[in-house]
């Protein structure tokens, strides 16, 4: 099923991720499209993204043909806490300013007029939304309505905070994007706000999170039926509860083997297997 947000735009069912992959970014992105992928998620943060090197990929992925209507762009923006000695905007302006400041570098770095997603990088107290948050959503907000993203959302947000947000939001959330742990119910509190209002749940460190799982032996029971790996069988799980994961691998081997997992089939009973492996460990 290709996700699809109550605004009604639809997103690449599988997504390729940026972080942590600083001067070899360039290579692995124009690699990751060669392979076949078509959303590419980064971040205006220097101190865990290379949101240039995207840039220089997309162009050199440009000359050689692909569309840019063909890719889906979803970058962040991030608070002063999160961004080291770096910042995308000037440190003393308002939160509005910085906002505004981070997009239009991103645009620029991007090379691009509009952004398919635009997110919040995480709120900025851990426990409800401050004024802080409401102030930056509300830029964020601007820029949807402005036509520079054709997509919001908030990304490491907990279930009250969401369940907040979209409550009183003038424009409410159309993606998610979290750290997913099997042994949290694979985010299941934050899962069920996204169903219930239509918003796109993407999953990251879906692997990395979950490494217990994965070498629990009915998952590997589940790969070898497949005749597939068990990262693939994690990913597949993911697409099948309605859950856009996200890879980073730097391994062409492994982009196209993540991407093939659109042919496999979980059944139904192997699918609450693993819904609940990560509950019944923690027992």
């Amino acid at each position: 099923m290709t996700p699809t947000a109550y605004n009604q735009i639809v997103v690449p069912s599988f997504m390729y991720g940026t972080a942590w992959k600083k001067e070899a970014t360039k290579g692995l992105v124009e690699l990751a499209v060669e392979s076949g992928f078509t959303a590419i998620d980064t971040a205006n943060q220097l101190r865990h993204y290379n949101e240039i090197g995207v840039g220089e990929a997309l162009q050199e992925l440009y000359k050689k043909g692909i569309k840019r209507e063909a890719l889906f762009l979803q970058t962040k923006f991030t608070s002063i806490d999160g961004q080291g000695d770096h910042t995308p905007y000037e440190k003393t302006a308002n939160l509005t300013t910085q906002v505004n400041q981070s997009i239009d570098s991103s645009l620029m770095h991007l090379h691009t007029d509009v952004l398919d997603s635009y997110i919040l990088h995480g709120p900025y107290t851990r426990y409800g939304l401050s004024d802080a948050d409401w102030e930056v959503w509300a830029a964020i907000e601007d820029q949807y309505r402005d036509g520079k993203a054709k997509m919001i959302g908030v990304s490491n947000v907990t279930a009250e905070q969401l369940a907040l947000l979209v409550s009183r939001a003038t424009a409410k959330p159309m993606i998610v994007q979290n750290r997913c742990y099997a042994v949290r119910g694979w985010d299941e509190d934050v899962r069920k706000i996204c169903r219930a209002q239509n918003i796109i749940y993407q999953g990251f460190s879906l692997l990395t999170a979950n490494a217990r799982e994965m070498a629990d032996p009915a998952v590997r029971a589940i790969a070898k039926r497949l005749e597939t790996g068990v990262e693939q069988v994690i990913f597949k799980f993911a697409m099948q509860i309605a859950m856009l994961p996200l890879t980073g691998t730097s391994d062409a081997k492994h982009m196209k083997e993540d991407l093939a997992v659109e042919s496999l089939s979980l059944t139904d009973d192997e699918v609450k297997l693993i819904e609940g492996i990560g509950l019944s460990a923690r027992r």
